[in-house]
């Protein structure tokens, strides 16, 4: 296993992370077996959230006391006021069975909170710090501009954004920014939300990268092990998988959606952050679940758009999401129906 000194928390994790997103999908026994058989293989570094449902109950029945010391855990709190945060936080350590956490994330804030706030959350973490509740302020967000401020103004340890293959020079940037600032940089969506299906020349990628650290969203223990089996052999970007990396940046050079899920809930019921992709999907991964009837049946909520203009308004990414979905859906269509014998 490669290691990465994270930033200024002068944490040692593995390079090779683990994204426990996914894991609230399976059920519990199979979420402790893959979590489990990560910590074996090596994996110390283990990334989740209050929001990701069941994850951090699976994360705590699956490391013992005596293991604790031994990983590095992730967490963080979507809540807007300093009683919201505390008491998410009292969940969270509950739910991982742990007296405390390593590195506590801001989920997402569309600001950067800062001590005296009104808000008062980065007091709250304060006060949690002091306790020794947590070991590290840190922040997550998909808005360039918050993480550049959250990153410039030394407050905060660690800063998770979105980071790919497909990035641009922008988030090029923020990742220097980081190295800059002695900010660790965790990288999430190292796949774009699953329209990235190389995961050899993913990850070959971060290899170029010395202070990133990628968080794998890891669902099945197949995947598992095909990251484990690159950290052990590290991949190295020859020309196929140059080739491979371009061809998938030009295919993507539009804006597309990274499946934040930030624009919902929608008024109208549509699945945005499927129905602004599903072509994509459809097209560069195993398919036939894909066009089943149900699934056709949800994507045909994108005709109920009303154009009232909200899911605009908290896309991270300023996408024109209704433009995105309805290209997306008629193109998707055109697929369905060239694929109708397979449809079950």
């Amino acid at each position: 296993m490669e290691f990465v000194r994270l930033g200024k928390t002068n944490l040692t994790v593995t390079k090779t992370a683990f994204g426990a997103l996914p894991v609230q999908r399976r059920s519990t026994a199979d979420g402790v077996q893959i979590l489990r058989r990560a910590y074996d293989a090596g994996i110390t570094f283990f990334d989740t959230a209050r929001a990701y449902s069941d994850s951090e109950e699976k994360i705590g029945l699956s490391f013992s006391a005596d293991m604790r010391q031994k990983i590095v855990i992730a967490s963080k709190t979507g809540a807007k006021t300093a009683d919201g945060l505390r008491k998410d936080l009292e969940t969270s350590l509950r739910m991982l069975q742990t007296g405390y956490i390593d590195i506590y994330q801001l989920h997402n804030p569309d600001f950067v909170p800062k001590p005296g706030g009104a808000d008062g959350l980065y007091d709250a973490l304060l006060a949690a710090k002091a306790e020794g509740k947590i070991r590290h302020i840190s922040i997550t967000n998909h808005r360039p501009h918050v993480a550049r401020e959250a990153v410039e103004s030394g407050l905060y340890d660690t800063l998770q954004f979105p980071f790919s293959m497909l990035s641009k020079e922008e988030d090029l940037a923020l990742v220097s920014l980081c190295q800059k600032h002695d900010v660790g940089f965790i990288a999430m969506k190292a796949l774009s939300g699953g329209l990235i299906t190389n995961a050899c020349a993913a990850f070959a990628f971060m290899q170029d990268y010395d202070n990133v650290v990628p968080i794998w969203g890891i669902q099945h223990m197949h995947e598992l092990e095909e990251f484990l089996a690159y950290a052990a052999n590290p991949p190295v970007q020859d020309e196929a998988l140059r080739a491979a990396i371009e061809a998938d940046r030009k295919a993507l050079a539009d804006d597309f959606c990274r499946a934040c899920g930030y624009c919902a809930p929608c008024p109208a019921g549509i699945d945005l952050s499927t129905a602004a992709r599903i072509y994509w999907l459809v097209s560069r991964a195993p398919y036939k679940g894909l066009i089943s009837r149900e699934m056709q049946a949800k994507m045909a909520k994108v005709d109920d758009c009303t154009g009232c203009g909200a899911c605009k308004t908290r896309c991270p990414y300023g996408l024109d999401c209704p433009s995105l979905a309805r290209k997306q859906y008629a193109l998707y269509k055109d697929f369905a129906a060239a694929h109708a014998n397979e449809v079950e």
